[in-house]
Parts: C-alpha cells; sequence; structure tokens
C-alpha cells in the first residue's frame, strides 16, 4: 500500500516539474534582437498570399517564432525553414508543426540570422524592426530577382534611402494590430551602360525603378519587377527580359547588352 501510494507520490511530481517546465511563450518576451509578438493568423495568410506562395517555392523565415509562418506555408505544399534564436522556440516550433501534420516539409533551425545564408529562398517573410530590415536588405538584394519578400509592419529603409515596397496590403477584418504588409520584388540588377541596337543606353537604377537615356532622350517610367524591365523613351514603351547572367536585355524588337 504504501509503495503503491509512494509511487502515485512520485508520478504526480514528475508530471508537475514537467508542467512548469514546459516552455510557453510570452507575447513581448525578450529575444536576441527583438522582442517576440506573434503575427496574427489573418496577416500570416495576407503575406502568403501577397508572395503567390505556391508548392514550387522554398520559404524561409526569419524570426520564425512559434512556427506559425513556415507550418502555414508547408500546408500550403511549400518547402520552408524557419531561422529562429532561441532555441526553446525552436523546440516548441518542431512540436507544432509535427502536431500539424507537416514536418516534413516544415524544418526549424537554431541560428543567428545575421549569419545566416537565406539565398536560396525565392519567398522570404520577416516580421523585424526597421533596422534589422536595413541591416539585411543588402544581402536580400543580391537575392535572386524574381525573389519575393514579404514584411510585417516594418519598412525597408526611410527618407530618399526607402526601398519602397512593390505593394501594401492591410487585413480588412478581424484584426487589430500587426495587420499590415508589404511586398518586395527583388529587382535584377542592370545599372550602368548598355548598347541598344547600335546606340547608347545608360540606365540609372534606384531598387526597382529606373531612369536614364537612349541616346540623347530621356527615359522615364523606368521600372523592373524581377528580371522584367519596362521604360518609356520618345513616346514608345519598351519591355524586355534581363537573362540570368545580367549582361543583356531582350525584347520583342529591341537588345541591349553591356
Amino acid at each position: 500500500m504504501f509503495g503503491a501510494l509512494a509511487a502515485v507520490l512520485v508520478a504526480a511530481l514528475v508530471q508537475g516539474v514537467e508542467a512548469q517546465q514546459k516552455f510557453e511563450p510570452r507575447s513581448g518576451q525578450a529575444g536576441k534582437d527583438v522582442v517576440w509578438v506573434p503575427t496574427p493568423q489573418e496577416t500570416v495568410e495576407l503575406m502568403l498570399n501577397m508572395a503567390k506562395l505556391t508548392k514550387e517555392d522554398y520559404h524561409i523565415d526569419l524570426g520564425s517564432g512559434d512556427g506559425r509562418t513556415v507550418i502555414t506555408a508547408a500546408k500550403r505544399g511549400a518547402r520552408a525553414l524557419g531561422i529562429e534564436y532561441n532555441p526553446d522556440m525552436v523546440a516548441l516550433s518542431v512540436e507544432n508543426a509535427k502536431a500539424a501534420g507537416v514536418s516534413d516539409r516544415a524544418v526549424f533551425r537554431q541560428a543567428d540570422l545575421f549569419k545566416t545564408d537565406f539565398s536560396q529562398a525565392n519567398v522570404l517573410t520577416l516580421f523585424l524592426l526597421p533596422d534589422i530590415n536595413l541591416r539585411i536588405r543588402p544581402q536580400i538584394l543580391d537575392m535572386r530577382p524574381g525573389t519575393r519578400i514579404v514584411s510585417n509592419t516594418f519598412m525597408m529603409g526611410s527618407g530618399e534611402d526607402e526601398w519602397v515596397p512593390d505593394e501594401t496590403r492591410r487585413v480588412s477584418e478581424d484584426c487589430v494590430s500587426w495587420c499590415t504588409a508589404h511586398l518586395w520584388i527583388v529587382p535584377a540588377k542592370v545599372n550602368g551602360k548598355w548598347t541598344m541596337n547600335g546606340q547608347a543606353l545608360t540606365l540609372n537604377q534606384k531598387f526597382q525603378n529606373v531612369t536614364g537615356t537612349m541616346g540623347a532622350v530621356a527615359i522615364t517610367e523606368g521600372k523592373l519587377n524581377g528580371t522584367s524591365i519596362a521604360f518609356t523613351a520618345g513616346g514608345t514603351t519598351y519591355t524586355g527580359t534581363v537573362s540570368a547572367d545580367g549582361k543583356s536585355i531582350k525584347g520583342a524588337n529591341w537588345s541591349a547588352s553591356r
């Protein structure tokens, strides 16, 4: 009798310790570079919709927290990786992915985002502060043209140094805070001098916006969308595609090379 009672007490004590030790994230808890605040699920869905995420994509979430964005991407069929510095959050995310049945597609890595190569992603999501976005912006701009970047709330620079989003949307219903998402498409690099159909073409690039001259004619309405370029010169609109190596542009009736 005494032995059975002792066993029950020990089991209860172990369960109590385990319950005490179970990690429960708290909104606002301190992290390495930012405090953790959960992204509303409605905003997660909006961000992935804006990125036009498909099962063919490789998605990386920087500062993945409890894993909800990665898990949602995996539920849509994409391969997804979460980068998170807090090992407790990583362990929680792994459990959450297992419970959601997407462990085969949702992977989590305990790592410092500033020391992480995320260049293989073609969809990148983040909920980081503006100064952190600015620090990693050079890495983002070196990603493959056409990569979709979506940020919860925070921008990429400010003032004259701002990388203006290609699109901004807001959750329209049932969202109280952290309801805005910004989308950027990584542009090809076209800045510099080109030869276009035997004449000089100068392109001045600032992120996805392009100005310059075609011969002596000024370029207006210049825009990049990944590898697609469009601009107007002398009343004619030119559209084309920048090559993978960034050394040529091919249009329907025109071409340019460096």
